[in-house]
């Protein structure tokens, strides 16, 4: 069932993105951004979906990500990291110091899984709490996020229990919420990420500049709470026309 938000709550933000995609976390700065400068950001909520760009991607990781990339698309592990080295760049912009070099091939499964235990344990607040822990531990720490010790420490740092974590990574829980998230960004026609919907009604593919989620959040706070526009005779708004009010009522004029 695709994601909605109701006019009598906040207003919703649904982000399909992998824990394992650089873009996805330029992304997530940009969007942060655009919040910081809305002026309604205290009644906006993030929900995270779940996004494998590589299920295929192994427990535990045997190579690096330049390494793996290398051997996908050719061109050798010089080119890859000069390609990685921009990305780098434009993150640095964001305020992001990602290690892509350093970064393993791994799967992101069972971190996808705990994303989903967050939601449930403690809502969107502690669902990012964790989301921004595993980025940021994926990508700046260069940590194996597959190590289970290492979910473990993430998830108990941002305030879920050690029993809980461990009931989920030690059976399937979650693993079909994982699969509908992705099923479900493929019925959005969403074939990469990071991808956001605004609201249920405005999709953003990519990591689009901050003035796009900015105009995008404006647009959609607008729409679920229009503005009464006065109508009245060609050329005026409206208010010359004769009324009543608490002092009387106004005589007609001409």
């Amino acid at each position: 069932m695709a994601p909605t938000s109701s006019p009598d709550t906040s207003m919703r933000i649904d982000v399909w993105s992998d824990i394992a995609c650089p873009w996805c976390y330029v992304g997530k700065r940009r969007l942060e951004s655009a919040l910081g400068g809305f002026e309604h950001a205290d009644d906006v909520e993030v929900v995270w979906h779940s996004f494998e760009l590589d299920p295929s991607a192994p427990v535990p990781p045997v190579e690096t990500s330049t390494t793996a990339l290398a051997r996908k698309y050719g061109g050798g592990p010089e080119q890859i990291a000069a390609m990685q080295e921009r990305v780098s760049e434009t993150a640095a912009g964001e305020g992001l110091d990602l290690q892509l070099g350093r970064t393993l091939h791994l799967n992101t499964r069972d971190g996808h899984r705990l994303i989903h235990l967050a939601l449930d344990k403690g809502g969107p607040e502690l669902q990012g709490r964790l989301k921004e822990a595993l980025l940021d531990a994926y990508f700046v720490q260069a940590q194996d996020v597959t190590d289970r010790a290492v979910l473990t420490t993430l998830a108990e740092g941002v305030g879920l229990g050690a029993t809980e974590v461990a009931e989920v990574l030690e059976s399937d829980a979650y693993d079909a919420a994982v699969t509908a998230d992705v099923e479900q960004a493929r019925a959005y026609g969403a074939n990469g990420v990071p991808f956001f919907v605004v609201d249920g009604r405005y999709g953003i593919s990519g990591a689009q500049p901050t003035e796009v989620f900015a105009g995008a959040l404006q647009q959609a706070w607008s729409e679920r709470r229009p503005v009464l526009q006065r109508v009245g005779p060609a050329g005026t708004t409206g208010e010359d026309a004769a009324a009543c009010g608490p002092d009387g009522c106004e005589l007609p004029q001409g």
